[in-house]
């Protein structure tokens, strides 16, 4: 018997990863792995920005003083 993934390519309506809200939707599904992906980017980059604004700002440690 093969991998899972071999099962899912051959029957794809039996993958959970192909759901939408319950319903079976292969292109929405990866539309929303696309989505995520990109907000995962972008928020760290936010919080890649917020670190360094409170580094700049914060109170300077006891070795840079």
């Amino acid at each position: 018997m093969g991998d899972w993934s071999d099962y899912f390519e051959d029957f794809p309506e039996e993958n959970p990863a192909n759901f939408v809200d319950g319903q079976f939707d292969p292109q929405g599904a990866e539309t929303r792995r696309a989505q995520n992906a990109r907000l995962k980017i972008e928020q760290t980059k936010l919080d890649n920005e917020i670190k360094q604004i409170i580094e700049k700002h914060g109170k300077p440690s006891q070795g840079k003083k």
